[in-house]
């Protein structure tokens, strides 16, 4: 936890020079932020350029093989299953962080319980996701394009030398350009780093983000043209009385959102446990099935923006969407559970678009002349999914319209996804990304609390605080010694107490004290979890 700001005699500044050091804050951090989503903008650009080129190559893998009808298949799973292993040897290897979709490791630096080495993350990342996501697997890059972004901010931090408060600035907003960039999308990409990723509606965070996330988008445009991510027909407002369709695609989002958050999770302990000592063999597996899959349907693996094109264009019949869900959902949770180092942004809006697509059908069948386009539904499925998996309805909202220009579907998405939304609740299913986060951490015995946590320790012999005053130990805020025990002897710790060896304290530490439990155990002469250990699944 950073020190309070205090003036030079010891007491704390006044308005007017709190005012005047925010300001000269924003004057340096702002035109910096700048060369962040330049940076963050041009590598999301760099990775989806070089994706568009490895699912080209797969793609015409497929064909190739396709004039050789009796072991032809044989070149595609081979393909897929190599390039799958590679990823996640290369992330095991040499930059454990980079596994899955860096979301939940960001989520970790930015509350300072993860490490971020830009270094050895960017070049892995970069090269381990154009691997896993070329293979087939059902993967996003979007998730990616989010660590790599944060990633881009720590490297810009580091090289300008600034405090760890302006690096997690620079790393939100990287990460916010990394989205913006990868979805065309620069409001969500700010709303995503507000409402999900670091949770801080600080002015200097906003603004840091915003011009981040609009610089990126800018870069974004410049390679792809200033369209939307997915081309949607215009929709007419819908009739008021739909509004319980919209309602109802809501609530199977929550159903089949909150199915999805524990299959992911379910998945990960299951392939942990399967895949001991053999996680690169038990992966190349995976990306085989995933390329055996791509011989007879290229355009349904992968992260699925073709197979999202063709849902909302309405090509899916409505007997197939059962399928084509239930094979999209085992592919991406058997996917994402070999820590491939991919996200599942995209998967995640394929899965709720079938869904809504089929509300939308099945209303169309049944009520023909109300339902102008059930393709409607569709887009509103793709917003409440993402609402009920990482429990962030505003992110999912504007994600959605800025990706398919669907103004006029406001109502029914708020609707639909504070339905699926409330549906998750209730089924008390932890969001995504915070599950994965505390999985991971409770993995590493790192703990992170919510509440108010009391302990109790040993002052060791040869500790850095035996022998020194509680004024003295340098403690953040939200970290308070309650009281001192020797023996029979209880004292309600002072300011003026000395620490003394084989004493026992009880301390308070508020959830806001991020550190404070490390910094004391270090204080005690206890061992501290390592922060980044390489664990992995």
């Amino acid at each position: 936890m950073e020190p309070e700001r205090t003036l030079p005699d010891g007491g704390p500044p006044s308005e007017l020079e709190e005012y005047l050091h925010v300001r000269e804050e924003r004057r340096w951090v702002f035109p910096r932020a700048l060369l962040v989503g330049l940076a963050a903008g041009g590598v999301a650009v760099a990775f989806r350029i070089a994706l568009s080129a490895a699912h080209g190559l797969r793609n015409a893998l497929v064909g190739w093989a396709h004039g050789y009808p009796g072991a032809g298949w044989l070149f595609p799973v081979a393909f897929s299953a190599t390039t799958a292993a590679l990823s996640v040897w290369l992330v095991r290897r040499f930059a454990p962080e980079a596994t899955g979709s860096g979301i939940p490791h960001l989520q970790g630096v930015l509350h300072r319980v993860r490490e971020m080495r830009p270094g050895r993350l960017l070049p892995v990342k970069f090269v381990g996701g154009l691997l896993a996501l070329g293979s087939g697997m059902a993967l996003g890059r979007e998730g990616p394009s989010v660590q790599l972004g944060g990633a881009v901010g720590a490297a810009v931090a580091d090289r300008i030398g600034r405090g760890a408060r302006d690096r997690r600035t620079f790393i939100a907003a990287g990460a916010g350009a990394g989205l913006a960039a990868a979805f065309n999308a620069p409001l969500a990409g700010l709303v995503f780093v507000l409402e999900e990723v670091q949770r801080d509606f600080r002015p200097l965070v906003f603004g840091a983000t915003f011009i981040a996330a609009a610089m990126a988008t800018v870069i974004s445009q410049l390679f792809s043209g200033p369209f939307p991510v997915f081309e949607v027909a215009p929709f007419p407002v819908p009739p008021l009385n739909l509004l319980a369709g919209f309602a109802l695609v809501g609530v199977l989002c929550g159903v089949f959102g909150a199915l999805f958050n524990r299959s992911i999770l379910r998945g990960l302990d299951i392939f942990e446990r399967v895949a001991a000592g053999r996680p690169v063999l038990l992966t190349a597996g995976v990306g085989g099935a995933a390329g055996l899959a791509a011989w007879f349907a290229p355009g349904m693996v992968g992260g699925g923006h073709d197979f999202s094109e063709m849902i909302l264009g309405g090509d899916i019949a409505l007997a197939a969407i059962p399928l084509w869900f239930a094979f999209r959902f085992a592919l991406t949770v058997g996917s994402y559970s070999t820590g491939a180092p991919g996200g599942v942004f995209a998967p995640m809006l394929v899965l709720g678009a079938l869904v809504g697509l089929g509300v939308g059908e099945g209303a169309a069948a049944l009520y023909p002349a109300l339902v102008a386009s059930p393709v409607a539904f569709a887009v509103v499925g793709m917003a409440a999914f993402f609402a009920a998996v990482v429990r962030a309805p505003l992110t999912g909202l504007v994600l959605i319209v800025e990706m398919t220009g669907s103004y006029a579907l406001m109502l029914p998405l708020l609707l639909a996804c504070f339905c699926a939304f409330v549906i998750a609740e209730v089924l008390r299913v932890a969001p995504l990304y915070e599950a994965l986060l505390e999985r991971d951490l409770a993995r590493r015995g790192i703990a992170m609390h919510t509440a108010p946590l009391v302990v109790e320790y040993e002052v060791r012999a040869g500790a850095p605080f035996a022998g020194r005053a509680v004024r003295e130990l340098g403690l953040p805020r939200g970290c308070v010694i309650v009281r001192v025990r020797d023996g029979a002897r209880e004292v309600v710790a002072q300011a003026d107490t000395v620490l003394q060896p084989h004493q026992r304290v009880t301390v308070v530490i508020s959830p806001e004290a991020v550190g404070a439990h490390e910094q004391l155990l270090a204080g005690l002469g206890l061992p501290v979890p390592a922060i980044d250990a390489p664990v992995m699944p």
